[in-house]
């Protein structure tokens, strides 16, 4: 893989979790659920959500 690449791979990939932790943080911050897609980017199992102290 060249330098170029690598780059672009690394910027793209901490693009995504950036946003998916807006996307979860705005989810949780309203009360809802956030997407099983944003939970998977950002390490959590989403079937053990519940489990994750919010408060």
């Amino acid at each position: 893989m060249s330098a170029t690449s690598a780059r672009k791979s690394f910027f793209g990939r901490a693009i995504a979790v950036f946003g998916a932790a807006s996307a979860a943080a705005a989810a949780v911050e309203g009360g809802r659920r956030p997407r099983d897609r944003d939970l998977y980017e950002l390490g959590i199992d989403p079937v053990r959500f519940h489990s994750v102290n919010r408060g």
